[in-house]
């Protein structure tokens, strides 16, 4: 159960990187002059292109040893346009899951970040990366848990080969040092 719940715990991010390049430095604080109220901060082109993510898709999951599965991600711009939440429901192995994902942009880390939480993990799972321009890829990073329940280094390469059509690819180092892949969810936009 603890490797579906890593499986499954990082279905949230895989549309995270309708983004831009963020090849912009990270915003600066400005103090206003005294008596002078802060402006609220305002979504950055990193924000904006999240919004594209916004809609239904369907998803298929591959994971290693287990038969193909099918789910439903509905993705939603909140929170000022800063946050973009996924609401995804699917069905693995005969057992209905149920997960909720973040994504948005920090300008102070100059990075992409995402939690995600779901019905088959107590365990808060939090990435962050950056968006690669010429390979449309975004490249996540984080800690998750093997069947064991031992922390591990999780990386997701999401690659979007067109604006409806979004390949994500989960892999996770094990206690051997070596990489191996977990997952593939191809996501394909409901019209």
């Amino acid at each position: 159960m603890v490797r579906s719940t890593l499986i499954v715990s990082v279905l949230a991010f895989s549309l995270t990187g309708f983004v831009a390049a963020q090849g912009e430095k990270p915003a600066t604080e400005v103090k206003p002059p005294p008596g002078v109220e802060p402006a609220m901060p305002t979504p950055g082109p990193q924000h904006e292109h999240l919004k594209q993510a916004a809609g239904t898709w369907d998803a298929v999951v591959e994971m290693e040893g287990m038969p193909p599965s099918k789910g439903v991600s509905v993705m939603k711009i909140t929170k000022n346009g800063f946050w973009l939440v996924d609401d995804f429901k699917g069905d693995f192995g005969g057992m209905a899951f149920e997960g909720q994902g973040t994504t948005g942009y920090d300008p102070i880390k100059g990075k992409f970040v995402a939690t995600w939480i779901d019905n088959m993990s107590p365990a808060l799972m939090v990435m962050e990366g950056s968006f690669d321009e010429k390979t449309k890829t975004l490249n996540m990073t984080g800690d998750g848990y093997d069947m064991q329940g031992n922390k591990v280094k999780v990386r997701e390469s999401i690659l979007h080969q067109t604006s409806d059509l979004t390949v994500f690819q989960m892999f996770q180092t094990g206690a051997d040092g070596k990489e191996a892949r977990l997952m593939k969810i191809t996501y394909t936009r409901r019209k």
